[in-house]
């Protein structure tokens, strides 16, 4: 499914998601700036949690909430992920965001069936974004 959207209409896609997909990790892709973190912080106001909402490149996890998580693999990608024991958060029940992740920790979560959503985020204009979202299979 695809979705063009300015920032102020992303509850559209918000509400979408959440009907969708209550558990699992959400995999977005997108260019620098594409508006990953902005989607994240989207989702977190519809769940109603006043958290704020960063991108964890340096941190390299954010919660919010009991149950949202939210990584960033762009400073030291998959293998520093996994070298840390990250995959065993990922099966925590909630909702686990994934900036940059790529088709090696698709087809892995897929292998050990961890539901797999991705959303690719292409900036239109500096208003807009498209996104296409590939829900996991059950």
């Amino acid at each position: 499914m695809t979705h063009k959207l300015s920032e102020d209409r992303l509850f559209i896609l918000t509400r979408e998601l959440l009907r969708n997909v209550s558990t699992g990790v959400i995999i977005l892709q997108g260019d620098l700036a594409a508006g990953k973190t902005t989607l994240v912080r989207a989702v977190v106001k519809a769940m109603g949690i006043a958290d704020v909402v960063t991108s964890p490149t340096f941190s390299l996890q954010q919660c919010y909430g009991d149950s949202i998580y939210h990584y960033d693999l762009y400073n030291h990608g998959l293998d520093h992920f996994l070298s840390l024991g990250m995959l065993e958060e990922l099966d925590k029940f909630g909702l686990h965001f994934v900036e940059w992740g790529d088709d090696s920790l698709i087809e892995l979560l897929n292998s050990i069936g961890i539901p797999t959503t991705v959303i690719k985020i292409q900036k239109i204009s500096d208003d807009e974004r498209e996104y296409e979202v590939e829900y996991a299979h059950s």
